[in-house]
């Protein structure tokens, strides 16, 4: 996929045609990710992107900032380097804040269109824990299954908190533990005592199954729909 540069809109030739060529050569590379259903990390970007642009109209982030900056002296006494921003006359301006207004409306715009999508397939997701919860529910494995084929992707999972500018914020750690082949004798209640057996640490540990209908990208797509749902399911 065709990325973004963070402050694509500060690095190289400053002009409108030219920067307006650079944002809609993204969104259609953003629209190809949307049309195999691959979610992320695009519409995290698109996200970030959108935040970063919303800020600097609003005047929450210094123009000075984003701009690269070219060393302008040395001192030697403190051992410090001193940069100076490059940035010039009030035409550049004018076109920052042209691309800004430009790219705004269609960051936003395409950030719709790929939360339209989570919501869809989120909604047709089935979520359901797999035999009876424990009251300890903060780790734990989730397999992920598809109608079309027969892969249990099993993974684990850990609920961590995270503290950032003073708030807490609960977030999700997956990682595969292996991909498994289900039967009517392979069940996924024998495949979470086999588990168990396996990995001693978690004696008796939350299990989920989360099955979907229809065939989506496991890693773009059904694992941040998993790892929202677990968020939702997690008893602190």
């Amino acid at each position: 996929m065709k990325s973004l540069p963070k402050n694509w809109i500060t690095e190289g030739l400053i002009d409108f045609e030219f920067k307006k060529y650079q944002l809609l050569a993204y969104l259609q590379s953003v629209e190809k990710e949307f049309k195999a259903v691959k979610l992320y990390p695009v519409l995290g970007d698109l996200i970030d992107h959108h935040r970063n642009l919303a800020e600097l109209e609003s005047g929450k982030t210094e123009l000075k900032n984003l701009f690269p900056k070219a060393l302008n002296g040395i001192d030697f006494k403190a051992a410090q380097l001193h940069y100076s921003t490059r940035i010039e006359d009030g035409q550049v301006m004018e076109e920052i804040g042209q691309i800004t207004s430009f790219a705004l409306p269609r960051l936003k715009s395409h950030i719709e269109e790929g939360k339209a999508i989570f919501d869809f397939i989120e909604e047709q997701i089935e979520f359901e824990p797999v035999g009876i919860l424990p009251i300890y529910t903060r780790e734990g494995y989730i397999f992920l299954t598809q109608e079309s084929a027969n892969e249990v992707h099993t993974f684990r999972y850990k609920s961590n908190f995270l503290q950032l500018a003073g708030e807490r914020f609960r977030s999700i750690t997956l990682w595969l533990v292996g991909v498994f082949q289900r039967s009517l004798v392979n069940t996924l209640e024998k495949l979470k005592l086999e588990l168990v057996k396996e990995i001693k640490e978690l004696p008796n540990p939350a299990a989920w199954r989360m099955h979907s209908q229809d065939s989506f990208p496991i890693e773009e797509t059904l694992i941040p729909i998993g790892k929202r749902l677990l968020l939702k399911s997690v008893v602190e």
